[in-house]
């Protein structure tokens, strides 16, 4: 069951769907990864909307959405296309539908494509709660089918194409209440608009199924490629995290939903949502879509997957034995958040500078600590160094983890434990070349009371290390061993397979160095971060990876920052407010960008809230779905504020709002002093 949504989760192979021409560029099958990005212009303002849509043709966008919230709107697309088409921009147009059948049937005749919601084009939300007969949810079809008809036959017609673009939390009362605001609700939203086009023998759709949610997203577009298997459907998909924010936040978790399934083979055609200018979305989907294109060219092996107990349609984090990091610091294991390791690049010849940067860390990630510090031992002569400057550092991190890069001959340094010191977490990468010098590192560990760490290839380990591993006396911590994949996810995941087989529950930690890129001829930070954002989170999306280091810069604070960042990013460990933005388009009744740094700057303090900024009722309580407030646009300079789904206060002047948005979670008991 696991692989029903893709060809192997162990090598990255492409999913070949039908070929979709979106205009003159044709999506799916074998072509590349089409890159597109959104207006964000006032569509009835033509010359701007024509000047935003040439900037992002003319910055490599591949496909441009403009909205149509109405039909004035979508008459506008006429000489909006008309005007492109004169600068020789050749660029494809959609028209972005919601609510309204009659714009999108004036919309389709100046565009290529046209998107529509199934939550909200034939249904208008009113969180009701009933309970449906088979026969009374037959006849909702009916009235659906009647109502989408229209428009399948007219993108007939013309020749036209169509994206049945899911958002989670804008999911129709009809949905809600018979699967819930689920993955699986998500999917089936979309299959019963799929199932009449089919019927009417129209074909050109691409599906998403879109959330500001990662793993919620990730879930959903699995699901609904499994289910589509089932009916031998092969429709494209356009991959996006929606309301992802702006900044490095919002990249990680575009990386993290996108990137992830782009690793699994699964994606024809990508947008980033970035709470920026919409050129500013162009650079990363392209990085994304390059990350794919390689992957999906190497040469899988030709072997059998091994048997994984996941399910991945649903997360469940692994189970894995608890590990003490101190007496009274943090643990590690599956009832714990990750913990969160950095690198330090300092030599121990720099102790000094070491304690000065690890203080000022401390001082600084008050609620995002570093809980373990890996260094590295060039040789047994530093020993008396670490010796010293773990008595240096008594208090101000709870454990080390010593990175050992000797070979396995010298593995008879390991230092005693000391009384009034934390274990060591003692980690050499060789131990696992043979049984003879894992079973001495693992007994060396023991005699010296420090905790072993194990590099380990699952591919590559034979019967006798096995066993050794098996029969293990002392709980053991694992990490995957250096391999020449470049597909690192997959190794993680065979390493969780094979540790399970031998009956361990040892966790798991997920590296992030130079060793681990996967795409290694990106050396920029941006490519870095992307990477170890795909690594880290397609993982912990799966409940895999108790600990998690970053270790591609010098900065030991940077680090630590950035693996705080992927795990907010993955919904594994929330460490500060979390920010659901929408990234604005046609309909938005403020500007975004400033209203959101606004909203930042006031309640960024907030550690495990989270607050959603949107521009319109379209992008309002449906689709901010998880968030605890929300602030929505309803109408030129008036804002709307939510508790969770439900309105309570209305047409505030916006120059108020923020300030009543503290209110509002004041009273909510949610604040906390900055």
């Amino acid at each position: 069951m696991a692989s029903s949504y893709c060809a192997s989760r162990f090598h990255s192979i492409r999913r070949i769907s039908r070929v979709v021409s979106i205009g003159g560029v044709p999506t799916g099958g074998t072509h590349p990864v089409r890159v597109q990005s959104m207006t964000t212009t006032d569509t009835l303002d033509v010359e701007a909307t024509v000047r935003q849509t040439i900037e992002l043709a003319e910055a490599g966008c591949e496909i441009v959405r403009i909205t149509a919230p109405n039909v004035r709107a979508a008459e506008s697309l006429a000489e909006i296309t008309k005007k492109v088409r004169l600068a020789k921009i050749g660029v494809p147009l959609v028209a972005d539908i919601h609510f309204l059948p009659q714009a999108a049937m004036e919309a389709v005749k100046h565009v290529e494509k046209v998107r529509v919601n199934p939550g909200n084009y034939a249904d208008r939300k009113k969180f009701q709660v009933r309970e449906y007969s088979d026969s009374q949810y037959e006849e909702e079809l009916e009235r659906l089918h009647d109502s989408f008809s229209p428009l399948v036959l007219r993108c007939k017609d013309l020749g036209r194409s169509m994206r049945i673009g899911t958002n989670h939390g804008s999911l129709s009362d009809r949905i809600m209440n018979r699967f819930g605001d689920s993955p699986r609700g998500m999917a089936e939203s979309a299959l019963e608009f799929i199932r009449i086009a089919r019927s009417h023998n129209f074909h050109e759709l691409v599906l998403s199924m879109k959330a500001s949610n990662p793993k919620v997203m990730i879930e959903a577009y699995r699901l609904v490629v499994a289910l589509m298997n089932e009916e031998k459907m092969d429709y494209p998909l356009h991959l996006g995290v929606t309301e992802a924010g702006d900044g490095e936040d919002a990249r990680i978790k575009s990386a993290i939903g996108i990137g992830s399934l782009l690793l699994d083979g699964l994606g024809d055609t990508i947008r980033v949502s970035l709470t920026e200018d919409p050129v500013a979305e162009i650079p990363v989907a392209q990085d994304l879509a390059r990350r794919a294109e390689y992957w999906w060219r190497l040469n899988p092996k030709l072997s059998t997957d091994p048997m994984e107990e996941i399910d991945p349609f649903s997360f469940e984090r692994r189970e894995c034995s608890e590990i003490s990091l101190s007496a009274s610091g943090p643990s590690i294991g599956e009832k714990h958040p990750p913990a969160v390791f950095a690198h330090c690049s300092q030599s121990l010849s720099k102790s000094a500078e070491i304690i000065k940067e690890l203080a000022q860390v401390q001082v600084r990630a008050k609620d995002a600590p570093v809980e373990g510090i890996i260094i590295t031992l060039k040789d047994s002569s530093e020993l008396t160094q670490l010796a010293l400057l773990r008595s240096s550092l008594l208090g101000a991190v709870p454990c080390f983890l010593i990175d050992d890069h000797r070979d396995e001959s010298s593995d008879d340094s390991i230092p005693p434990h000391q009384a009034n010191l934390v274990p060591l977490l003692w980690h050499c990468p060789n131990a696992t070349n043979n049984g003879a010098s894992l079973a001495r590192f693992l007994t060396l560990c023991e005699e010296a009371g420090q905790r072993a760490v194990l590099s380990i290839d699952p591919e590559g380990s034979n019967e006798e290390i096995s066993t050794i591993l098996a029969n293990a006396s002392i709980k053991l911590i694992v990490t995957l061993k250096s391999q020449s994949n470049p597909n690192i996810v997959s190794g993680y995941r065979a390493l969780a397979v094979y540790i399970g087989q031998l009956g361990l529950l040892s966790p798991i930690w997920i590296r992030n160095d130079e060793n681990s890129r996967l795409f290694p001829s990106d050396n920029l930070f941006s490519g870095r971060l992307l990477d170890a954002s795909v690594l880290s989170g397609s993982l912990l999306c799966d409940g895999v990876g108790d600990l998690i280091s970053v270790e591609h810069t010098g900065n030991l604070d940077r680090n630590r920052g950035l693996a705080y960042n992927i795990l907010q990013g993955a919904r594994a460990r929330i460490s500060k407010t979390e920010f659901v933005a929408c990234p604005s388009c046609g309909r938005t009744l403020f500007d975004l960008q400033s209203t959101t740094q606004r909203v930042k700057k006031a309640t960024g303090h907030l550690k495990g809230i989270t607050i959603a900024v949107m521009g319109c009722i379209v992008n309002g309580p449906g689709e901010m779905a998880d968030a605890d407030f929300g602030y929505v646009g309803s109408g030129p300079g008036k804002i709307d504020l939510y508790v969770g789904k439900k309105r309570v206060k209305s047409a505030i002047p916006e120059n108020d709002a923020v300030d009543q948005l503290v209110q509002l979670i004041q009273e909510e008991d949610k604040w906390i002093a900055p």
